[in-house]
């Protein structure tokens, strides 16, 4: 087939690069993953082994349609295509021996790691509640992301008593892992770098594997995956990068916006090409986007086009509170289907938040609206499926001492946790995993009658673990689910609650039959890893008949006919703790957020906010966005409760409308507005709020120190609305922007 076949001429500018670095600024709809496989494809044509090329993305669901746009341009063939935590994974499970250990590892999840930190601080003898256990989860993954090993994080990046704590329970936590043959999800690619700088050898294989590489949306990127990248790319860089710099959505978790924008400064000779052709929206939703994101000035300058006509106008309904935006929403659905034909499918409300959701499918239930949530409880962290998959590791990985103390008990044989604290106390004081204390009980103080339970246990695991050395992944959960009686246990309590746990462990099982088939490996370790890396969003299938229900980031990536956007307001989108921040980037990614939010619109957008909205057990009163105020009036016709059009714009809906008491919403609103409406967290920011045009009382030049940043230099000041946009320049941090009047800057008397 022509390779070249209905591009556009900048696609096809990005399909015929070969050799060397290149940056494809690719707006949102605008076929990148077209771009991505069709290059593949070319560089096939041009005879280059396609075992020599590389294609790296984010989630699965993204890397299983690549595979198969590949394939069927293509035909058989040896590419890898992977995420970045599958890619590492197939190199740490060959390698990993290298950097001391096992490769049958297990991979912790997020829960599995909370568990152990926990153990940790329990160890450490530190309050849980002075220090919690989430918040030294987030610092010890902020640390593996900017690939800051234990050591120096306790030498060098903690900064105050509270990070002291944490970098000592971060050393803890990392000797625990070596210790249960574990890694965390941040490991997968620390642990890779860690392997290509202790083997050059190692690295210089898979250099010379991979002498074409392509990375799917660049600009979520964190320093890890940067790193990895650029050490695979070596001297001869032939790196082709895509990713949109306004869809940079994930800084909270890691992802640095300067990998995109910085590309061309780490490849001086990179091409660079912008693909602005949408083939997704309207040109109403596009003007939207464009004139929303351009506020931000941390990107690069694009505008999306596309050839499909204007489109409907962007929808606009101001609710009284959630409830009445929750039924605005099921109304618009069940009109759509009932008059124009419209499938469930072809709506999707997205929202700041998961408690968003709530008030949604009330409203949904009650009018028999059909809806599926993305991004709740999962169902592989269903308490039951993860006894069972814990039951697997440790057939896997004796070693993994975090899922042996969940399994113990489980079903209950009369081991309490008195017993297991025993046990782990005399691992611990020893310097072994867990499983290793079963051949000493003898020597584990105060365990009386309950060793015989414990010596039966042991057996039990035994024969598992020797029938996964000949046995199927099925016969292995077959064996664990029949002889340890777990469902038994389930379906003799009888309540609805328990046959239904019951079910959910048939489909597990259905699930690991599926997997012998289609993959054709029947191996425990390749299924748990595949287990490992299913992320929710994974889940979502587009051929199911219901309304989805989503936050915007997991949305990203997805398209819908008609979206709602719910809950534009000051406070909730954007939220409080960007609004207050001294930093002005975090209000810049809320606006991509939206960005991001807008684009995902085919054919019409709908647009919500509320007077009053209960937040945190409080009647909230929240101003307009001041991303709905960014939309040009032109684009937007406000809706009433009968889904007429009105004539009014958004602009004069807060002084035009009353309360049911006939009091002024909009008055009400300022009278609360100090009180409710710029707290967080229990704090008031009004007196932060600077008045129009106050000027800083320093200049270009000055030095001035922040509490967060230390001393850095003024190396420029803009007016921005009510308020100055400050960039300052720190050793080793390089430029920082502030908002004046939030950030407290202190100048440095000379």
């Amino acid at each position: 087939m022509d390779l070249m076949e209905m591009l556009n001429p900048m696609q096809k500018k990005a399909v015929s690069h070969t050799e060397g670095p290149a940056l494809v600024i690719a707006g949102a709809g605008s076929g990148k993953t077209n771009v991505l496989t069709r290059r593949v494809a070319y560089l096939i044509s041009l005879k280059k082994p396609s075992f020599n090329i590389l294609a790296i993305t984010f989630t699965n669901k993204a890397a299983k349609e690549m595979r198969g746009r590949i394939d069927e341009l293509i035909g058989n063939n040896d590419v890898w295509v992977s995420t970045f935590h599958s890619l590492c994974v197939r190199i740490l499970r060959r390698h990993i021996s290298e950097i001391g250990f096992d490769n049958s590892f297990t991979i912790y999840d997020a829960d599995d790691s909370l568990r152990l930190i926990k153990q940790c601080l329990k160890d450490l003898d530190v309050n849980e509640k002075q220090f919690p256990p989430k918040s030294a989860a987030y610092a010890i993954g902020a640390w593996k992301d900017a690939l800051i090993p234990p050591e120096l994080a306790s030498s060098e990046f903690a900064g105050d008593y509270r990070q002291k704590q944490f970098a000592d329970t971060y050393e803890l936590y990392q000797r625990k892992l070596r210790l249960n043959n574990a890694l965390d999800f941040d490991d997968l690619i620390f642990k890779t770098i860690d392997l290509f700088r202790a083997s050059p050898a190692t690295l210089q294989k898979y250099r010379d594997r991979f002498r074409y590489i392509l990375v799917d949306e660049y600009q979520d990127t964190n320093a890890a995956q940067y790193h990895v990248v650029n050490l695979l790319a070596g001297e001869t860089a032939n790196l082709f990068v895509v990713g949109d710099d306004d869809q940079s959505i994930y800084g909270w978790r890691g992802a640095d916006i300067r990998n995109i924008l910085d590309f061309q400064k780490d490849y001086e000779n990179a091409e660079m090409i912008k693909l602005e052709q949408n083939y997704r929206s309207t040109q109403m939703i596009l003007d939207a986007a464009n004139a929303v994101i351009k506020n931000n000035k941390r990107r690069r300058p694009k505008l999306l086009w596309t050839h499909k006509p204007g489109g409907s106008p962007i929808c606009y309904f101001r609710a009284e509170n959630e409830r009445d935006e929750a039924a605005f929403v099921a109304r618009t659905i069940l009109s759509g289907v009932k008059d124009e034909g419209k499938n469930f499918s072809d709506f999707a409300a997205l929202y700041r938040n998961n408690a968003q959701s709530r008030a949604i499918e009330d409203a949904f239930m009650t009018r028999s609206v059909p809806y599926r949530i993305y991004g709740g409880v999962r169902f592989y962290e269903r308490a039951e499926i993860k006894d069972v998959i814990a039951y697997l590791r440790v057939v896997n990985n004796p070693r993994d001492s975090v899922s042996l103390a969940r399994i113990i008990n489980a079903p209950r044989r009369g081991v309490g946790d008195a017993t297991i604290d025993r046990l782990s106390l005399y691992a611990a004081r020893n310097d072994v995993p867990l499983y290793e204390a079963f051949e000493n009980l003898d020597d584990v103080e105060g365990l009386g009658a309950r060793a015989a339970k414990l010596v039966k246990f042991k057996t039990l695991m035994d024969s598992f673990i020797t029938l996964a050395k000949s046995g199927s992944v099925t016969e292995v959960m077959e064996a664990i689910i029949d002889q340890t009686g777990y469902k038994r246990e389930l379906l003799a309590e009888n309540t609805p609650e328990s046959l239904s746990r019951a079910e959910n462990i048939d489909e597990f099982f259905s699930k690991a039959a599926d997997f012998e088939n289609t993959s054709g490996d029947k191996s425990l370790s390749s299924f748990l890893e595949e287990l490992s890396l299913i992320a929710d969003i994974d889940g979502y299938e587009r051929d199911a008949n219901v309304v989805s229900l989503m936050t915007l980031h997991s949305s990203k990536g997805l398209e819908f006919p008609r979206v709602f956007l719910v809950g534009l307001e000051e406070g909730l989108f954007p939220s409080y703790r960007s609004v207050v921040s001294d930093d002005i980037n975090s209000v810049e990614e809320e606006r991509r957020l939206c960005y991001v939010g807008i684009t995902r619109a085919r054919e019409q957008l709908f647009i919500s906010s509320a007077f009053s909205r209960r937040q945190h057990g409080q009647v909230a009163f929240n101003s307009p966005s001041r991303f709905l105020k960014e939309i040009p009036e032109g684009l937007i016709q406000k809706m009433d409760n009968a889904n007429n059009f009105e004539n009014s714009e958004p602009s004069d809906v807060d002084e035009k409308k009353t309360s049911r008491t006939g009091i002024s919403q909009y008055a009400e609103i300022n009278k609360v507005r100090n009180s409710i409406d710029i707290s967080f967290g229990g704090k008031n920011y009004a007196s932060a709020i600077p008045a129009p045009n106050q000027k800083p009382d320093f200049a270009v030049g000055d030095s001035v120190r922040l509490m967060k940043y230390g001393v850095g230099t003024v190396k420029n000041i803009a007016a921005a609305g009510a308020d100055y946009e400050v960039t300052v320049e720190f050793d080793g941090l390089g430029e920082k922007k502030f908002m004046s009047g939030l950030s407290k800057i202190k100048k440095i008397a000379k």
